[in-house]
C-alpha cells in the first residue's frame, strides 16, 4: 500500500483524491445488449446500420477484454438482462471473443465474428421468444422459420448495408453440418469455413448451459464434453483445443464442489495452465466460510468433484462479492 501511495505522489497525485473505480464489465455488457435490442428490433427499417452494429460488437469486445474472467462468468450467473433472443447473442458473442483472441485471429475478422455472433439470428428475433416458450416441439411451420434465419438474417444485414462477407458468410453458414444434414443450403465439410464453424460451436455451446422455458441448464462440462465429441458436428481439432483452453470444463462463474466437501464459485484460470482459482463459501457439512477463502485446484483435496446447479450448491452472492468493482451492476 506505501508503495502504491508513493508512486500516487510521484505522479504529483493527492494521496487522499478520489480514485475512480474501475470500468464495469457487467454494466458494459448490458448497455451494450439495451442498445443491440433496440437496434435489432427495428433492423428491418435500417438502411445503414453497419456502423452502429460494429460499434456495439466493439462494445462487447472491449468489455471481455477489460476482464475475460468476468464477461466469461455472465453466462453462468445469468447477469446478462433483457430477452432470451438477445442476450444469448451477447453470450455467443463473449465465447466466440474468447476463442478466437486465443487462436490469434486477426482483429479485423475478430470484430466480424463477433457482429455476425450478435446478429445470427434476426431473421427469426420475432419469433424466438415465443419459440422457448412453448412446451411442446415446434409444428412444421415454425419449423420452417427456424431453417429460413441464416438466409433471412443475412438478407436483413444486406438490405441494413452490411457489406462484410466474413460477417454474412458466417451468419449464412452457422447451422450447417459436415455431413450435409444442416441448413439453409445443406453444404458439406469442405464448404463451411472455420469462422463458421466457430460460430456453430459457440452458438450451440450458449444454448445447452442457459436454461430455457422449457428446460435446464446444462452443466458446463457435459456441455463442453458432448459438443465437442459429437460425432455429427465434429470440431476441428484446432477448434477442439481452443475451446479446452478458453472456455474450458469448469469455467469462471461456475459452481463447484472440491474433493474437501467445500462449495463455491470459480473464479479465475491461473495463466492457461488448467489450475483453477475457486471462491470457497461453505465447508463440507454446509456451514458458511469466511469472507474470502480462495484455494487453487492443483492441490489434491482442492481438486474439482463435481459442478453444481444452484439447487445443489445453495450459495447465494453478488458477482461484486466475488470479483469486485469490476463486476458491479
Amino acid at each position: 500500500m506505501n508503495q502504491y501511495l508513493n508512486s500516487l505522489q510521484d505522479l504529483g497525485m493527492d494521496s487522499g483524491a478520489r480514485i475512480e473505480p474501475p470500468p464495469s464489465v457487467l454494466h458494459e455488457l448490458n448497455q451494450a445488449n439495451k442498445r443491440l435490442e433496440k437496434l435489432l428490433a427495428d433492423l428491418r427499417n435500417e438502411r445503414n446500420a453497419d456502423a452502429d452494429l460494429r460499434n456495439i460488437a466493439r462494445e462487447v469486445l472491449r468489455a471481455v477484454e477489460l476482464n475475460p474472467e468476468i464477461a466469461l462468468a455472465c453466462l453462468f450467473l445469468n447477469q446478462i438482462a433483457g430477452t432470451y433472443a438477445v442476450r444469448h447473442c451477447i453470450e455467443t458473442a463473449i465465447v466466440v471473443i474468447l476463442v478466437a483472441r486465443g487462436m490469434g485471429k486477426p482483429s479485423d475478422e475478430v470484430l466480424s465474428l463477433t457482429a455476425a455472433a450478435l446478429t445470427m439470428n434476426v431473421g427469426m428475433l420475432r419469433h424466438h421468444d415465443s419459440f422457448q416458450s412453448k412446451s411442446g416441439s415446434l409444428n412444421s411451420e415454425e419449423m420452417a422459420i427456424v431453417r429460413r434465419h441464416p438466409e433471412n438474417s443475412a438478407e436483413i444485414l444486406k438490405y441494413a448495408g452490411v457489406e462484410d462477407q466474413e460477417w454474412i458468410s458466417c451468419v449464412l453458414m452457422h447451422h450447417e453440418n459436415d455431413d450435409g444434414s444442416g441448413y439453409p443450403a445443406g453444404m458439406t465439410r469442405e464448404e463451411i469455413t472455420q469462422n463458421a464453424r466457430l460460430l456453430a460451436i459457440a452458438d450451440r455451446y450458449c444454448a445447452r448451459v442457459s436454461a430455457r422455458n422449457y428446460r435446464c441448464s446444462m452443466l458446463p462440462d457435459e456441455a463442453l464434453e458432448k459438443l465437442l465429441h459429437d460425432p455429427s458436428h465434429p470440431a476441428d481439432p484446432e477448434l477442439q483445443a481452443q475451446f479446452h483452453r478458453q472456455v474450458g470444463k469448469f469455467p469462471p462463474g461456475v459452481l463447484v464442489r472440491l474433493s474437501n466437501g467445500e462449495t463455491g464459485v470459480v473464479v479465475s484460470r491461473d495463466g492457461g495452465d488448467g489450475v483453477l482459482e475457486v471462491r470457497c463459501m461453505r465447508d463440507a457439512a454446509g456451514k458458511s466460510l469466511p469472507a474470502a477463502v480462495h484455494r487453487r485446484t492443483d492441490h489434491p483435496e482442492c481438486a474439482i468433484s463435481q459442478a453444481l446447479t444452484e439447487d445443489q450448491a445453495e450459495l447465494r452472492f453478488s458477482m461484486k462479492q466475488i470479483w469486485g468493482a469490476q463486476a458491479a451492476l
